[in-house]
């Protein structure tokens, strides 16, 4: 390899340089301290652990985006996290082990094998929150709140979210006894809306239930869309009509809690359909061709690990959220330059000066004092009356 390409990086992989790291920790700060002001408790997971775990409930996408390696000590293959949900779903069930609901947030690098989507990163930081235990919509309602506090928090502008529900879809097909190739040929067809190839798809179907899965194509739009749901569906098994209850008192309490927020709804939008089990969502900003934050309900997560409980929770990649937002993150710089000496009582003061907070640069042997401005510092310590003494940098 030329001396020159060992500077390269993979497509999709990137390092963050000053002073942007720096606007990225102050975000990250911040959103956690947000959750952990709504009770949620951070929890740190590795990095790599072994396939079997880190791909525990997801799907093939999660599959085909995660590095794969042979583990020397076990023989076992392992993983490369691509996405944290599992990890903190295996937390819960198995380290925790906690009765009661459980708030716990993460922020970590991911890797993907494969970007989500062109011109994306490959070497996200995910950022989110979970909520296990608790299977109402209460839940569901206070994690998308929580979502939208932190995208306000970081003063992302023009948001709007998308609400489905997937489980609407579910029910009607499990109804309809549609399984294995039938029902991915429709599921596809519905996230293209694809009316002629959902007709010819469903036409040896009971009338009934075939005209509602028909029905699931053209049911988005506004706040009206659900109302037209509740006509369409009316005769719908009764897990259908509960679910789209669900997405309703949803609804109506995010519209009372923001009501400036749009919202928009989509019943043939399966977002996540083989990991989600309920209400899911994500939230969009013009200009950027995906979602910016997502999220939904996935109960039973936990099942692999021995202990099946009811989850909700979102994720977004939090330099995303930095780029997007307005928020003031920038960190003043400014410090102290102390000369280069071997005196005690010089590094007495600089200890002082640091424990106190303050940001304190020696020079190094043989360094120039005109280096102090090009390393941000407006103050020095000068030898005065057989003491050290902060004073202006001299221009």
């Amino acid at each position: 390899m030329a001396t020159v390409d060992r500077w390269l990086l993979p497509d999709g992989i990137e390092e963050v340089l000053p002073p942007e790291a720096a606007r990225i920790e102050t975000a990250r700060r911040r959103v956690l301290d947000l959750f952990q002001r709504w009770g949620y408790e951070l929890v740190i997971t590795p990095h790599v652990e072994f396939l079997e775990s880190l791909l525990t409930g997801s799907g093939q996408d999660l599959d085909l985006r995660t590095f794969k390696v042979t583990d020397p000590l076990s023989g076992r293959q392992m993983g490369l996290r691509a996405d944290i949900t599992p990890q903190v779903a295996r937390v819960d069930a198995h380290t925790l082990r906690r009765e009661g609901p459980s708030r716990l947030c993460y922020a970590g690098s991911v890797l993907h094998a494969k970007p989500q989507a062109l011109a994306t990163s490959r070497s996200p930081i995910q950022l989110g929150a979970e909520l296990y235990g608790d299977g109402s919509a209460s839940s569901d309602i206070e994690v998308i709140s929580l979502m939208l506090e932190m995208l306000e928090l970081a003063d992302v502008p023009d948001v709007h979210m998308d609400l489905g529900h997937v489980g609407i879809y579910r029910g009607l097909a499990r109804a309809a006894g549609l399984m294995g190739e039938t029902e991915q040929r429709l599921f596809d067809a519905l996230q293209r809306k694809a009316m002629d190839e959902i007709e010819c798809l469903t036409a040896a179907l009971e009338p009934t239930l075939a005209g509602m899965l028909r029905a699931l194509a053209r049911l988005c739009g506004g706040r009206e869309a659900l109302d037209e749901a509740q006509a369409a569906l009316a005769e719908a098994p009764a897990e259908v009509r509960q679910a789209l209850q669900t997405l309703i008192r949803i609804a109506d309490q995010l519209a009372a809690r923001y009501p400036k927020m749009p919202l928009y709804f989509d019943l043939g939008e399966l977002r996540g359909y083989h990991y989600h089990t309920g209400v899911v969502f994500a939230v969009f900003v013009p200009g950027v061709g995906q979602s910016i934050a997502q999220g939904g309900r996935y109960d039973d997560i936990g099942a692999d690990f021995g202990r099946a409980r009811p989850a909700t929770g979102f994720s977004t990649d939090l330099k995303t959220l930095v780029s997007l937002g307005n928020a003031d993150l920038s960190t003043p710089v400014s410090g102290i330059w102390a000369p280069h000496s071997d005196d005690p009582a010089l590094w007495q003061v600089i200890c002082r000066l640091r424990r106190d907070g303050e940001r304190v640069v020696q020079a190094l042997d043989g360094q120039a004092a005109d280096a102090a401005a090009e390393l941000g510092c407006d103050r020095q310590l000068l030898a005065k009356d057989n003491s050290w003494i902060v004073a202006p940098l001299a221009s």
